[in-house]
């Protein structure tokens, strides 16, 4: 008799364990496609918040990949983690920054983004902002205590992202201009001794250059 009992026992939380697994595949699908109200009866039903699919991605970063704004607000509402990391070190937060996911970047910040939190190359999520064009999202995260010289596993700073990285655009330009009037080191040169204007030169661009200067940069 208590066989039969344990070995029921055993099923039940076996079934119980599947129909959460399940529950929380389908909180990711949700989530990707902006689903709130399936979101929210998952979630009341049991599931997870932070539930990780197959590639370590919880629903939030699902939702951040997919920009499913109203997604990302009913997950961060129930608790969801802002920094929690994919198998390949990609957090909210972190995707937020580098993709211009603005609406989910200033949502993560309420709710707690860690500015040192890292991505895989040893990037803060300036660096990546910076390198990918992204003026609105470097301007944001400038209002906050960000490492603004953060130098990454390449030896690059933001300011260094902004002109290596970059055609030398008015994208980058402007988010050149934020990082020098927000107190960046114009001086700080990467592992080869090369520093942000003799980048620019090297590369033609005469406005970054320009605004380099007159921040004091040397060659």
């Amino acid at each position: 008799m208590r066989l039969v009992f344990l070995l029921t026992c055993i099923f039940l939380t076996a079934a119980v364990v599947k129909s959460l697994m399940a529950s929380e595949t389908e909180l990711h699908k949700a989530a990707a496609r902006n689903d709130v109200a399936t979101i929210e009866t998952l979630l009341k039903d049991g599931a997870r918040v932070d539930a990780r699919d197959s590639a370590e991605r919880t629903a939030l970063l699902v939702a951040t990949h997919a920009n499913a704004i109203d997604a990302a607000r009913a997950l961060i509402a129930a608790g969801a983690n802002v920094n929690a990391k994919d198998n390949i070190q990609d957090s909210p937060y972190l995707y937020a920054a580098a993709e211009g996911r603005i609406e989910i970047l200033r949502m993560t910040l309420k709710a707690g983004a860690d500015l040192k939190s890292i991505n895989r190359y040893g990037g803060i999520g300036l660096i990546p902002a910076s390198h990918h064009g992204h003026p609105d999202i470097v301007r944001e995260l400038l209002k906050t205590d960000i490492a603004i010289d953060h130098v990454n596993r390449l030896g690059w700073t933001a300011l260094l992202e902004t002109i290596i990285l970059s055609d030398g655009g008015r994208p980058h330009t402007e988010i050149l201009k934020l990082l020098v009037d927000a107190g960046a080191n114009v001086n700080l040169a990467d592992r080869e001794g090369v520093t942000p204007l003799a980048h620019a030169e090297q590369r033609g661009y005469a406005e970054m250059a320009r605004i380099l200067k007159a921040a004091g940069a040397k060659r």
